[in-house]
C-alpha cells in the first residue's frame, strides 16, 4: 500500500512520501534532514538540499552521556537555517531507525513541526531519485527553543526501577539474541559495551524492525502494526509503555510507531537502555 493516508494511522500527517519530498525540494519552509548510523552515507550522496544531523556529533553532549542542551539545540537549528515554523523532514538509513531517533530528540525541545519520509534512503535510492554531494548552506536563523522536556517522552533508570512489577508495560526492541542474553549487541556488531546480557524483568520482546517492510523500509500499515503490538503482545492505548534497546536509538523507532502511527498517548523511551541497565549495580536482570 503506497498511499500513506490509506494505511489507517492515527496521525498520518507525520509521514510524507518520497513523491512529496521530491515536490518540495525547493520549498523554503521545509528543511530536509538526513540522519544515519553510517556517517559516510551523507557525503557519498544525499537528497538535494538536505542537511546532515549527525547523531553523535550534533545530538549528544561531547562529555557526559546525555543529549545536547537548550543552547546547543538552538545553535544546531540556527546552523541548519531552521525557525520554529520550519517543517523538518527526517530520513536516513536502516529503515529510518536513526531518523526517528533525531525526530525524538527534536521533540524533547518541542519542535513539533516534524515529519519522517516513509522508506528513508532505501526507498529514495530504489526509485532512482537524484542524489548530490553538494553540501547546502542556509542563512543562519535566531532560534529560541523550549527547555528540554525530560519527562513526557523520556524516562530514566530509577523511574523504570520503580515501575517494575506494576501495570507499566516494557517493550524490548532489540534482537532476540540480545533479549535472551546470548549476545550484548546485534549479531553483526562487536559484542562490547555492557557487562551483563539479558533483559529487564517483565519486558516483552518485539524487535523494532518488525514495524518496517524489509523490501523498501516503509512502515507497515496500522492493521499490521496492531497485529504485532496488540494481538500478539496485548498492548493498548491505555497502557503506560516504556520502550528500550541498547542506547535508545532502535527504541525511538518503536516509540515513533506506537506514539504516532498507532496513537498511543503514554509511551516513553528509556534511552539509557541496556548499556546502562546491563552495567548497573544491583538491578534485576532476566534471561
Amino acid at each position: 500500500m503506497s498511499d500513506i493516508a490509506e494505511r489507517g494511522y492515527a496521525k498520518p500527517d507525520v509521514l510524507v512520501s518520497t513523491d512529496w519530498v521530491a515536490a518540495h525540494l525547493n520549498d523554503p519552509n521545509i528543511r530536509i534532514v538526513e540522519s544515519n548510523e553510517d556517517q559516510l552515507l551523507y557525503p557519498s550522496g544525499h537528497i538535494p538540499g538536505a542537511v546532515q544531523v549527525d547523531w553523535a556529533a550534533d545530538l549528544n553532549d561531547p562529555l557526559r552521556r546525555d543529549y545536547l542542551n537548550r543552547d546547543g539545540f538552538e545553535k544546531l537549528m540556527s546552523r541548519i537555517g531552521a525557525t520554529r515554523d520550519t517543517d523538518i523532514v527526517f530520513y536516513g538509513d536502516k529503515s529510518n531507525w536513526w531518523a526517528t531517533y533525531a525526530f525524538w530528540v527534536f521533540q524533547l525541545f518541542g519542535h513539533t513541526n516534524a515529519k519522517v519520509m516513509d522508506g528513508g534512503r532505501l526507498k529514495w535510492e530504489k526509485e532512482g531519485r537524484p542524489l548530490t554531494r553538494e553540501v547546502p548552506t542556509y542563512p543562519a536563523t535566531t532560534y529560541v527553543a523550549a527547555d528540554r522536556d525530560d519527562t513526557r517522552i523520556r524516562i530514566f533508570r530509577d523511574e523504570v526501577l520503580k515501575k517494575l512489577g506494576g501495570s507499566t508495560r516494557l517493550v524490548d526492541v532489540r534482537s532476540p539474541q540480545e533479549y535472551s542474553g546470548e549476545r550484548t549487541h546485534m549479531p553483526e556488531y562487536p559484542q562490547e559495551g555492557v557487562l551483563r546480557g539479558g533483559h529487564i524483568p517483565g519486558a516483552k520482546s518485539v524487535p523494532w524492525a518488525r514495524a518496517a517492510n524489509p523490501e523498501d523500509g516503509t512502515f507497515k500499515s496500522a492493521a499490521e502494526l496492531k497485529a504485532i503490538y496488540e494481538e500478539e503482545q496485548g498492548l493498548n492505548p491505555a497502557n503506560d509503555i516504556i520502550a528500550y534497546c541498547r542506547i535508545g536509538e532502535r527504541s525511538s523507532h518503536t516509540w515513533f510507531v506506537l506514539s504516532y502511527l498507532l496513537g498511543y498517548p503514554n509511551v516513553r523511551n528509556y534511552d539509557g537502555s541496556w548499556t546502562e541497565w546491563g552495567n548497573s549495580v544491583n538491578v534485576p536482570v532476566e534471561r
